[in-house]
């Protein structure tokens, strides 16, 4: 199928989180204006029967959904579609992509990260049907290695029911918009009574979601909490020192601001 020709290329859509669709809906109207989206869906079982109602070339499909995966749902529609895969896990996505037969997007959606997989998909496209192409018949096998991955969790680690999900982005207000803040640039959550502040070395952001649920929500191992009102990313961490009251106090990488280490959490950083 070629561009070239009168119909235009046509998709659907599929992820649980609607502020993610908003912004791939986005990224794809600038980087790919041509390209007719048919459908949205917040699930894996919608996204089936959008695939079954309007038979699209394209099928951008949210690895985890509720009801079915988006892998349950790529294995469902094989030759009837293209499909390209969205995921916050770069492990999953990297291995389908090497092996040549998946295109995927990183989410957030970049926009030159998604106009190159949008180049390709155009070059595939051009190539002849989903069921025509080479890479269909490497298409099972392929799915059946990033299902065991995804049972096995984002770390790849076995017994899936012991792996977490932790929180890859942070959705929060900036003046009258929301922005998604990939969590490795945030330096540090610190809440007020009604906020909790997002920092990055670049900016600072709002957030609704208290101290108490991002502690639940984040990866232990890269945000430790300091003090009730304060999380702090350990990457960001250049040192800790004590002042003149035997209190510590975190200095961070790039940015002047110091945080204070509460007794509660002193043991943290016991060599000190």
């Amino acid at each position: 199928m070629s561009e070239t020709t009168d119909r235009p290329i046509t998709a659907i859509l599929a992820d649980d989180e609607r502020l993610m669709r908003e912004q791939l809906k986005l990224r794809l109207a600038e980087v790919w204006p041509e390209l007719q989206l048919l459908g949205e869906a917040k699930n894996g079982t919608e996204a089936l029967a959008l695939v079954q109602e309007h038979s699209p070339d394209l099928a951008f499909l949210d690895i985890r959904m509720p009801g079915m995966t988006g892998i349950e749902v790529a294995r469902t529609v094989a030759g009837m579609c293209h499909v390209v895969f969205i995921t916050a896990y770069d492990q999953y996505a990297i291995e389908a992509f090497e092996q040549g037969a998946i295109d995927y997007v990183l989410k957030p959606a970049e926009r030159e990260r998604l106009a190159l997989t949008v180049a390709r998909l155009k070059e595939r496209l051009g190539g002849g049907t989903p069921d025509q192409d080479a890479q269909a018949e490497d298409l099972p096998r392929l799915l059946a290695r990033l299902a065991a991955r995804l049972e096995s969790g984002p770390n790849g680690a076995a017994g899936g029911a012991a792996a977490r999900d932790y929180l890859q982005w942070i959705q929060a207000s900036m003046g009258q918009s929301l922005r998604l803040i990939p969590v490795q640039e945030i330096l540090f959550f610190q809440s007020d009574e009604k906020y909790t502040r997002v920092q990055t070395l670049q900016f600072e952001a709002l957030i609704k979601k208290p101290i108490k649920e991002l502690i639940e929500e984040l990866d232990p191992g890269q945000f430790w909490q300091i003090h009730r009102s304060t999380l702090v990313n350990t990457t960001a961490i250049a040192g800790v020192t004590r002042d003149f009251r035997g209190r510590q106090i975190v200095a961070l990488k790039g940015h002047p601001e110091k945080l204070e280490v509460s007794r509660s959490f002193t043991h943290l950083f016991k060599q000190m």
